[in-house]
């Protein structure tokens, strides 16, 4: 791929052509679209859910979770969506539609990676709880799809499996060695994802950019503060979750976690404050 931060249309079509990107399926777009009204009708959101049985078991299982089930347990996906909200809402949709869209690998490699997912979405979205004028749902959806292009690559390229192996034992980034032996990137390919998915451009642009060592420095033109913001939570989160998880890192490095903490002004005790976070949902994950 160029080194150029603008993707032409030609670079476009040959990532297309060079790796099998799912398309959002119909009641994911039918959902968002409701949602995104200045005035969503909230039993047409209910039966856009109930019409597809993925979407239906995450809504309750969510709602009837320990975030959300207070009080008497719920039945029906039109008591889940009062529940949970229509941000929370869009947010499962979302996930459980992803996570359905990508198969084709082994169930355990799928099942561990969407839980270390779905942990760093989770923590994203509480460091952005803490931070002025960051969506959390953002920076959960935000979180969820950047590295969404990782099993793309891998049912892709037969030998993608034995790169990342390589990258954890060498404790090297990952990205780095995509660029060295593959046509691209899954940040690259994440970004086309999230615009074949109809989510906002800002998502795919954070996507886009957020292996890129001068991240914190482009101008607003190129990647706006929206986006950097997004990106930063996401270092911290998943940087904070690898250390809890003892975790080789290959995906953010000292240097973009360095910047992210500056960017976010998070101090040592606020870091401290954080881990606390992270063993929680760790520990709530697994209950």
């Amino acid at each position: 791929m160029p080194t150029s931060r603008e993707l032409s249309t030609d670079d476009i079509q040959k990532v297309m052509s060079t790796v099998d990107i799912p398309t959002c399926p119909a009641s994911v777009t039918d959902a968002m679209k409701e949602a995104q009204k200045d005035e969503p009708d909230l039993k047409r959101l209910s039966d856009i859910i109930n019409s597809d049985a993925g979407l239906s078991v995450a809504a309750l299982k969510l709602a009837n979770s320990p975030l959300f089930g207070v009080g008497n347990p719920v039945y029906s996906v039109r008591k889940a969506v009062d529940r949970l909200g229509i941000k929370n809402v869009v947010c499962v949709v979302v996930a459980s539609a992803l996570r359905a869209s990508i198969t084709g690998l082994p169930a355990a490699w799928l099942e561990s990676f969407w839980k270390r997912t779905t942990l760093v979405s989770i923590i994203a979205s509480l460091i952005a709880r803490r931070q002025y004028g960051i969506s959390p749902d953002a920076a959960y959806t935000y979180a969820l799809f950047h590295d969404a292009a990782i099993p793309l690559m891998m049912r892709r390229f037969p030998n993608y499996g034995e790169l990342l192996d390589n990258c954890q034992r060498e404790a090297s980034m990952l990205v780095v060695a995509e660029e060295s032996f593959f046509p691209c990137t899954h940040p690259i390919v994440g970004s086309l994802l999230v615009r074949n998915w109809g989510l906002p451009s800002i998502l795919g642009l954070a996507i886009r950019f957020h292996h890129d060592r001068e991240a914190y420095d482009l101008p607003d033109r190129t990647l706006p503060g929206g986006a950097v913001s997004l990106i930063a939570v996401t270092h911290v989160a998943e940087r904070l979750l690898g250390e809890h998880l003892n975790e080789v890192d290959i995906e953010v490095g000292s240097e973009l976690f360095d910047r992210a903490c500056d960017f976010l002004g998070l101090s040592v005790d606020d870091l401290d404050r954080l881990r606390t976070q992270v063993t929680s949902a760790v520990e709530n994950a697994d209950a």
